[in-house]
């Protein structure tokens, strides 16, 4: 299930995700935030392979390839910029 969330400038993307399943690598052309809010994941960004635990939270840098593996239930969000990313891009991703 994928909620959009925006204020203030400000993007959210709220995913959960079911154990076992996962959100394709992908990559943007900015840095950005992401946050486990809650449950087990693995956190893939350019081969490297982290195991995170919620609540928790990341910064993935420009262009670096990353994929996120639900070990348990999760929920997850991936924090935008509006000034720098263009939020009809990101609902499609």
């Amino acid at each position: 299930m994928i909620v959009h969330h925006s204020a203030g400038g400000v993007y959210a993307r709220e995913q959960t995700l079911k154990a076992g399943h996962e959100v394709e690598k992908h990559e943007h052309d900015y840095d950005h935030l992401s946050f486990l809010c809650s449950g087990s994941a693995l956190l893939e960004v350019d081969g490297e392979l982290r195991h995170l635990e919620g609540p928790c939270g990341i910064e993935v840098k420009a262009g670096k390839k990353h994929r996120i593996q639900a070990l348990t239930d999760i929920t997850w969000l991936c924090i935008h910029s509006e000034a720098i990313a263009d939020p009809e891009i990101i609902v499609k991703e």
